[in-house]
């Protein structure tokens, strides 16, 4: 009887040994039918969780440009399209004031012209009334830039230039208040100068309107005179019954002839009056014209 328990004893011994040595050979054999080793398959294991953690959420580029029909999207187009504000706009230039505003400015109207004919014809060779006409005559007025040249520039507000009439009429008046002429290019040394010479005929004088003038310098020397009234000459003198010459003749406008009146922007009504340099002519005009 002790024999055959101590053989019993050890065959379960021998039978729960080899059971634990199949369940071992059976997880090892699993590990391997699940395509390696026990570290590959726990390397898959963890790649597969760290894959499962790195699932994509929606990207933030996504989020950053929502579909164009959208609210924000609108909000933006419109914010775009506004005008710049008053802040960065340019500031527009000033409007010209005083007599510049008045550059560049013409008028049109009439003149009514009044000639007085003096002649030397008396007895005594003196001189003495003879004759006196009155005309209606299309004037323009001119407003300019003061002219420039030689290094100088006019000291008047404006440039002016009235034309009463053609120049080819009896009675026509024409005023320059400056001009520029072409002279030598050297001094009487032999020096080089500027070409361009600078003739101021007017002194002007402009206050809001108020214009008032008056003939300092008519030129004749220079024989530039360009202030003028035209009027036909006898062929003999003190002998009217020859005839006078075609086409009238200029006399030169003589030193202090004056002109004065009202000048704006959008009209003017000056008069003027004067005699020629010969003494043979006397004459006024009034003009009244508006700007075009």
């Amino acid at each position: 009887m002790t024999f055959h328990s101590g053989a019993r004893l050890r065959c379960a011994r021998v039978v729960v040994a080899a059971g634990v040595c199949a369940g071992l050979l059976g997880v090892l054999l699993t590990g391997c039918s699940a395509g390696g080793s026990p570290d590959s398959a726990g390397t898959e294991s963890t790649s597969a969780s760290a894959a499962d953690s790195a699932t994509p959420s929606p990207s933030t580029a996504e989020f950053a440009s929502p579909p164009a029909d959208s609210p924000a999207v609108e909000a933006e187009t419109e914010t775009a399209a506004l005008p710049p504000s008053s802040s960065t706009t340019d500031t527009p230039p000033s409007e010209p004031t005083g007599a510049s505003a008045l550059w560049g400015k013409q008028y049109s109207g009439t003149a009514q012209v009044t000639v007085d004919v003096y002649d030397y014809c008396s007895a005594d060779g003196s001189r003495r009334f003879a004759d006196t006409q009155t005309y209606s005559m299309n004037t323009t007025l001119d407003l300019g830039r003061p002219r420039s040249g030689g290094g100088e520039t006019e000291a008047n507000p404006f440039s002016l230039l009235l034309a009463v009439g053609q120049p080819s009429e009896a009675g026509a008046v024409s005023l320059w208040s400056s001009a520029v002429s072409t002279g030598s290019s050297q001094d009487l040394a032999g020096n080089p100068r500027d070409p361009n010479l600078l003739l101021t005929y007017w002194e002007l004088e402009w206050d809001d309107g108020d214009l008032s003038g008056r003939l300092t310098d008519p030129h004749t020397e220079q024989a530039v005179a360009l202030n003028l009234l035209n009027w036909p000459s006898l062929l003999v003198p003190c002998r009217s019954d020859l005839g006078e010459l075609p086409g009238g003749y200029p006399h030169a406008v003589a030193e202090d002839a004056t002109l004065g009146g009202e000048v704006d922007a959008g009209s003017a009504t000056l008069t003027a009056q004067g005699s020629t340099g010969d003494g043979q002519l006397e004459f006024r005009f009034d003009f009244s014209g508006a700007s075009t």
